[in-house]
């Protein structure tokens, strides 16, 4: 029987539950959770606002729109799983390691076995891969370069490029212009410079996010050889890191803004600032080694990629709520 509360509970946070949990679970929760459906709202966010720079342009296209969404969401959700089995296949979740603890690893947990995973990771790329072929069909041949280039990071972001510190700037890359200017020319038929400038000012927040997530398991990565970012930079100047990023983010808008592409209605996303205060006093502060008192239940082990998640979510409504503003604006 379908679990309808479990589904808006695993788009939203990532359930910690037991196998016996998991076997009264329907395959849709199933799904939703082994793929890790709460963290897709970045890519919806971003096709979003693809689709919105579109509606700007006057020249948007409900069906491309709902169908590169579709399959960017599909690609992430790929994606997650293709992590989980390449982790579990270099034996880097063994061990209580971070990412076990903040939510369940399907295969490590026993809910999973590798096959199963392979067939959720094959059926959910196979329908991503159908719908980005029709795109191919409907809009041309730059589309299959942009499909090529978002099959290449499904596959390969967990290693090679995560183990080299490239995973960050991957995200960056996708989240931003491949995503954002992807959806745009997908809906338009165009590609627009001001697009890929624009997609910044929101890729940085997912890429701030990931950022986050590193910083939180930096010793554990270490330790399993894997040379995130933050591995690399060291725990202090990747906290500094994340706070330019998301300050980049407001001097991307003043840009745009100051450029005349965006009207000052975009000024909007600016209610998000007060919400950098918390980020701030989080960040500017090293990891605490266990779980403060006033920690809400169930968020321990995580930290910095908690409020910087949840910051990023608040600058994303903002974001576009001034983004709909900025059309309205320009159409009077």
């Amino acid at each position: 029987m379908p679990n309808v509360a479990m589904w808006g509970k695993a788009l939203t946070v990532m359930p910690r539950i037991t196998k016996q949990d998991w076997d009264g679970l329907d395959l849709v929760s199933r799904w939703l959770i082994a793929s890790r459906a709460a963290v897709i709202i970045m890519t919806f966010t971003s096709a979003a606002f693809g689709g919105l720079l579109a509606v700007k342009a006057g020249k948007f296209d409900g069906l491309l729109f709902v169908l590169t969404t579709l399959g960017l969401c599909l690609a992430h959700a790929t994606n997650n799983l293709v992590n989980d089995l390449t982790d579990y296949w270099k034996g880097v979740d063994e061990g209580n390691y971070f990412r076990t603890q903040y939510g369940p690893q399907t295969v490590q947990d026993g809910f999973l076995s590798v096959k199963q995973l392979i067939a959720y990771a094959a059926l959910t790329g196979l329908a991503a891969l159908s719908i980005g072929a029709y795109l191919v069909v409907l809009q041309g041949e730059i589309v299959l370069w942009l499909l090529g280039a978002g099959a290449f990071f499904v596959l390969f972001y967990t290693f090679p490029l995560k183990y080299i510190g490239m995973g960050e700037p991957a995200v960056l890359a996708v989240w931003g212009p491949l995503m954002v200017g992807g959806t745009y020319y997908v809906v338009t038929g165009e590609w627009s410079n001001n697009v890929a400038v624009a997609s910044l000012a929101y890729a940085l927040g997912p890429t701030a996010v990931l950022f986050g997530k590193h910083i939180d398991k930096l010793d554990a990565d270490e330790a399993k050889k894997i040379r995130t970012m933050p591995v690399i930079l060291g725990e202090r100047w990747s906290r500094y890191t994340v706070l330019g990023m998301l300050v980049a983010q407001y001097g991307v808008i003043l840009y745009l803004v100051a450029t005349g592409y965006f009207s000052p209605a975009m000024l909007i996303a600016f209610a998000a600032v007060p919400s950098l205060r918390r980020v701030f006093t989080t960040y500017n502060a090293p990891r605490p080694s266990e779980a403060p008192d006033d920690l809400p239940k169930g968020v321990w082990p995580l930290w910095f990629v908690a409020v910087t998640f949840w910051y990023n979510r608040r600058f994303g409504l903002f974001f576009l709520l001034g983004l709909i503003g900025d059309i309205v604006l320009s159409s009077l």
